[in-house]
């Protein structure tokens, strides 16, 4: 089965394309929602200054607020009806899915199939609402303390930033889950992935005008350059590569014939859990960020403002804890996507078995010994990956959008984006040789007298 998915693979071309009516109706509804995605990003919350919010953003866009505006694809920085994004629902999907490991309640749920996924999903949206709610009305009360940005401050405000902020990013889940169900890859990761790419061209042409005018050295934009180009390799390396465990199947008699024995591999992705890990511990980071941050501005206790500063972009705790959640949502989020016991079972039912080792448990434990240790890898990877670049564009006070976990988005999902659109092609191609077989039968039969060709 591999060898005939590689063939067909090699197979593939712009006339496979060209046929392919159903791949081209989803790539159009993809890039239409993306399309509306991005005008949302340019619409505005009621009731601010424009310019007098620039002014105050141009200020703090070194920190929280800027990693909120590259994962917002801007809309921060324009104060839209999209500038929460799809943090809130991130984060809420993490809350659920830590808590369907303690929780038999939702852990039966999950058990339960669609069904029981429906109803998870529902508590998701329930539990983002509430997240939303939090962080926009955060929002809000910052917006009203910085003066002269809010135009008429007061309660009638504040509800009407949090109803707007919150029906954005419901409209934004929505529209991922279309982007899942109708169109190609995963919506989510493409709205998070649509709004760093729309602002690449505008950040590298701020970097050139700050090595123009001396503000960053020469030396130190040509390095950026060449880390960016480094940290795509290493990217790309880590996320294609595997660990292959040999299964090997027996001698089998159907019937009077003997078939042969055959010989396949398992692969074990690096680095299974994606870019999940990064997109999940910087949205749970954000969320105390933000509330810190707003919290500690005006009158507030002396440790208020030293953990909003410690939480700042670059800095020790913000590090520290971004690190923690990275290696532990790749541990987590693999044992989520991948169940030794699960695999074990199906290589049993199929006969197959790995060399030296007995079907069953034995094969259990050592796929989840092997796991684990190139799970250790890959969470090293994201972890490296995702803050050393973070470090020198904060000490050379860069835009976000060319850090560390910017780059890992963008590189994952083109990765994801590509491999799905190539499964379509395969999925057309097979359909196509399949109707072709039965075409060919169906001639051969119905000649006349019923004899075949």
């Amino acid at each position: 089965m591999a060898s005939a998915a590689e063939q067909l693979a090699r197979n593939l071309s712009f006339s496979t394309f060209g046929k392919a009516k159903a791949l081209q109706q989803r790539l159009w509804f993809t890039l239409g929602a993306l399309l509306v995605y991005r005008l949302g990003t340019y619409i505005p919350v009621p009731g601010i200054d424009p310019q007098a919010y620039a002014t105050s953003f141009e200020q703090a866009q070194n920190g929280i607020a800027g990693m909120f505006n590259m994962f917002a694809g801007g809309a921060v920085e324009r104060m839209a009806i999209f500038a929460l994004n799809l943090i809130p629902y991130i984060t809420a999907s993490i809350v659920i899915q830590v808590l369907a490991t303690a929780s038999p309640r939702l852990e039966a749920l999950k058990k339960e199939g669609e069904s029981g996924r429906r109803k998870m999903n529902q508590y998701t949206r329930y539990l983002a609402v509430v997240f939303c709610s939090i962080q926009a009305f955060g929002i809000a009360r910052g917006l009203e303390s910085s003066p002269g940005v809010v135009l008429e401050p007061g309660w009638f405000f504040e509800v009407s930033t949090v109803i707007t902020l919150v029906g954005g990013t419901m409209f934004l889940m929505w529209l991922g889950e279309q982007i899942t169900s109708r169109g190609v890859g995963n919506g989510i990761s493409l709205i998070i992935f649509a709004g760093i790419v729309a602002n690449l061209p505008s950040t590298i042409a701020q970097t050139l005008e700050l090595s123009r005018t001396g503000a960053l050295p020469t030396v130190a934009a040509v390095g950026l350059l060449v880390l960016a180009v480094v940290v795509i390799a290493v990217i790309v390396f880590f996320e294609r590569a595997q660990r292959r465990l040999l299964i090997q199947y027996p001698k089998r008699q159907v019937g009077n014939k003997m078939f042969q024995g055959d010989t396949s591999h398992l692969p074990l992705k690096l680095n299974t859990s994606g870019v999940i890990p990064v997109i999940f511990g910087s949205s749970l980071l954000l969320l105390p960020a933000t509330i810190a941050s707003f919290s500690a501005q005006g009158n507030s206790p002396q440790w208020l403002q030293v953990i909003a500063a410690l939480l700042g972009r670059g800095q020790p705790l913000y590090l520290a804890l971004f690190a923690a959640f990275i290696i532990f949502f790749a541990f987590f989020y693999t044992s989520i996507v991948f169940n030794p016991t699960e695999t074990a079972d199906n290589l049993k039912r199929s006969g197959g078995f790995i060399p030296g080792i007995r079907p069953g448990e034995r094969t259990a434990a050592h796929i989840d010994y092997v796991l684990t240790r190139i799970t250790v890898i890959g969470a090293l990877y994201l972890t490296v990956v995702a803050l050393i670049p973070e470090v020198l564009v904060s000490q050379l006070n860069v835009s976000q959008f060319i850090g560390g976990t910017s780059l890992l988005i963008m590189v994952t999902v083109t990765l994801d984006f590509i491999s799905q659109v190539q499964s379509h092609l395969i999925a057309q191609q097979y359909e196509g040789l399949v109707k072709n077989s039965r075409l060919g039968r169906g001639r051969g039969t119905n000649r006349p007298g019923g004899v075949r060709r």
